[in-house]
């Protein structure tokens, strides 16, 4: 990597965990302390207020209370927002039509079948319901009339579909159908047109979740803070009276609930987080500074590691057997699934600490460590459903016998108790199972975090987009799965997440579904449709591939760090063979207009994909005879890769190259199966050619 570039990496990682590490020290202090700063007004919302309070000063001030239900008014007075009407659906319900109709021509034209057959014929077409006198008639009816059913028909699809026609108007529009068709028709022609159109009519406008929750969102910032003002001398409270949380809310802003602070223990509690954090924070910059790039799952850890400690402060102090309920497992539980089991187990153990330092006792601390750890190993890799009931069943097991181990070390044996807290180990196991079943869809789809279970359902070859780059590229689809195996494996060798490299090459070449014929492994035998287009045209339709490939990966839902794999497979690198042969046609050449736009890789599983992506084109195309010529050209495309930069911000060791290497050699053996090798053939390593090829950049299936 070049040196200017790691700075600045390790600049913004540095700032980053700094941070983090600040947010958690001033939010968990917080959180700590809170119970040893007395109010001046000690009342909680609910409570009686034991004496009257009065303002000492006007003041006004914005009620949140106040705002928030304005705002939710203002939300749930928008109505749901429907798509315009798609014309892509017209056009297809009357094609659909059109090719209908050529079938019941071709039916009524077949001079073999009797009348009864050819009604019969006409009833079993699919998804068409007609009566058996507009079966009869459309058999029977003249050549000619038949022609203008057909035609009016078509033409009355055409003005309905135009129209927004919701899924709950169907049958409205159906029942409107005669009202569009022409007067000139005779009674049994309009009958037919309206049973036959009545088939086509199908919904052209969908519900909007998105435009429906922007415009509740707008509805409510558009709603300005309401203000409350407080005269002097009011009463905010009576004597008696209960505390709602607007007499709350007034009372703060009053100042009426200052506090006094006692120093010495809120140091020694301040002090106590500052370590804990010290020792997450320098771990993960040191061990896992990949981790600080993603900033949902630094927003994740933060999240929970704070709702942990917040939980804990509510549920352990004055409590003995609630205590042992504090589900800290379901925080162990989801950053080993959602993010990482070796960060999960160290943050198990910190929370785990700080359970035992609120609690003052070393068997909480024990008891949450345990539950944790045991249950975010369980949790390494998910596949089913029931690891989750595994991994809380791995933390009951794990809770009763932590509280064995200490009720066996007492003097006095109250089995009671003993039961008691054996029964609550146990249903703590399943709490902390549910919970983090809840939280892995709630958190997974409110944070964006690919699970485990989303690039399992993106896996299946019947994915639509899958299908699609199956039917209309079968080349692209079949060299997607090639650079697929070479990636899984490579990224299963240097410890990155192989499911996640294997979706994404999956998908990496979606974009070639838009102009197949482009790309060589869709091409026919001796057709190359670039021979008649200029060097730059070609480049830029076969750089084009990416832009349609996020536009498609956008169209089909497909998550973030799906779509991170579409651009980064070939980063900013230059489009070679295109740009080569501008040079040599003599062309004014700017090498921009033959560079992809990026960005450069941003991590391990994108960075395989690049490499493998272009190590499978470059084999395919060499066809090397020797494990040493396919060591080389292997060898070669990714120290091209390297100095040119690619994997600058992708955390690759050079360690990891070599394993990256050894990986696609010996996958590679086991496919292409390299013969002998006559000395005719002989030609360097990557050199592209016409019918294949690699260059520095890019593959030959992407040179077209």
């Amino acid at each position: 990597m070049a040196e200017g570039a790691k700075a600045g990496v390790t600049r913004s990682r540095m700032l980053r965990v700094a941070l983090l590490g600040f947010i958690l020290v001033l939010v968990t202090s917080f959180i700590l302390v809170f119970q040893f700063l007395p109010q001046r007004v000690d009342l909680e919302v609910g409570e009686v207020s034991p004496k009257d309070i009065r303002a000492p000063r006007e003041i006004t001030y914005t009620s949140e209370i106040k705002t928030q239900e304005e705002r939710q008014k203002a939300e749930e007075a928008v109505e749901d927002v429907y798509d315009p009407a798609n014309p892509e659906i017209a056009r297809q319900a009357i094609a659909q039509a059109r090719q209908v109709f050529d079938y019941v021509d071709s039916v009524r034209h077949d001079e073999y079948a009797t009348l009864e057959e050819k009604m019969e014929m006409v009833r079993a077409i699919p998804d068409v319901t007609l009566s058996t006198s507009v079966i009869s008639n459309t058999v029977t009816l003249e050549e000619d009339l038949w022609g203008e059913v057909v035609a009016e028909s078509l033409n009355v699809l055409d003005e309905i579909l135009r129209e927004d026609i919701r899924s709950d108007q169907v049958t409205e529009v159906k029942r409107q159908v005669a009202g569009y068709i022409s007067l000139a028709l005779s009674p049994t022609e309009a009958e037919l047109v309206e049973a036959w159109s009545k088939n086509f009519i199908v919904p052209t406008s969908f519900f909007n979740p998105e435009k429906t929750e922007e415009a509740k969102v707008a509805a409510g910032e558009s709603i300005q803070p309401v203000r409350e003002t407080i005269e002097e001398g009011e009463i905010i409270l009576r004597e008696g009276d209960v505390t709602t949380p607007l007499a709350w809310e007034a009372l703060e802003a009053l100042g009426l609930l200052q506090v006094t602070i006692e120093w010495p223990e809120i140091a020694a509690q301040v002090l106590f987080v500052v370590i804990m954090v010290f020792i997450l924070v320098v771990y993960i910059y040191r061990l896992r500074p990949a981790f600080l790039d993603n900033r949902r799952q630094v927003s994740l850890l933060g999240f929970l590691f704070v709702f942990s400690v917040l939980g804990a402060k509510l549920m352990v102090p004055g409590h003995v057997v609630i205590a042992y309920l504090f589900p800290l497992a379901a925080t162990s539980m989801l950053l080993a699934a959602l993010v990482d089991v070796h960060l999960a187990i160290l943050t198990t153990a910190l929370l785990s600490l700080i359970l035992g330092f609120i609690g003052g006792s070393l068997e909480l601390a024990v008891f949450g460590f345990a539950g944790g750890v045991v249950s975010s190993l369980r949790l390494h890799r998910i596949e089913r459903l029931n690891s989750f009931l595994w991994a809380g069943v791995y933390a009951a097991l794990a809770n009763a016998g932590v509280v064995l181990i200490f009720r066996l070390l007492e003097q006095d044996h109250d089995l009671v108790g003993t039961f008691a807290l054996l029964g609550t180990g146990v249903l703590n196991g399943g709490l902390s199972a549910s919970l983090t079943l809840a939280a892995f869809y709630a958190l997974g789809n409110l944070l964006g975090i690919t699970t485990t279970f989303k690039l399992l359902e993106l896996a299946r070859p019947t994915h639509p987009l899958l299908q699609e780059l199956l039917r209309k590229a079968p080349g692209s689809y079949h060299h997607s799965l090639m650079v697929s195996n070479l990636a899984e494996q490579a990224a299963e060798a240097i410890g990155a997440d192989p499911l996640l490299t294997r979706v994404g090459a999956y998908y990496h070449d979606v974009g070639k579904i838009r102009r197949p014929f482009f790309f060589v492994e869709n091409q026919g035998e001796g057709i190359n449709v670039h021979e008649r287009l200029d060097s730059k045209t070609s480049a830029q339709i076969v750089i084009s591939h990416v832009k349609d490939g996020l536009e498609l990966g956008q169209k089909y839902a497909l998550p973030q760090a799906i779509l991170d794999f579409i651009p980064e497979h070939h980063g900013t690198t230059r489009q070679n063979y295109f740009y080569h042969q501008a040079q040599e046609e003599g062309e004014e050449v700017r090498e921009e207009d033959f560079r992809y736009p990026g960005p450069r890789p941003h991590s391990q599983e994108t960075a395989i994909l690049m490499l493998a992506d272009g190590v499978e084109a470059a084999i395919r195309a060499e066809s090397p005879s020797t494990p040493e010529e396919m060591e080389k050209i292997v060898r070669g495309i990714i120290e091209r890769r390297l100095s040119d930069g690619q994997l600058d911000d992708s955390d690759l060791t050079l360690r990891d190259l070599e394993k990256i290497k050894e990986t696609f050699i010996k996958a590679l053996e086991g496919v292409y199966h390299p013969r002998i090798k006559y000395p005719e053939e002989e030609k360097e390593p990557g050199d592209a050619s016409a019918e294949g090829g690699s260059d520095d950049s890019t593959s030959p299936s992407d040179r077209g």
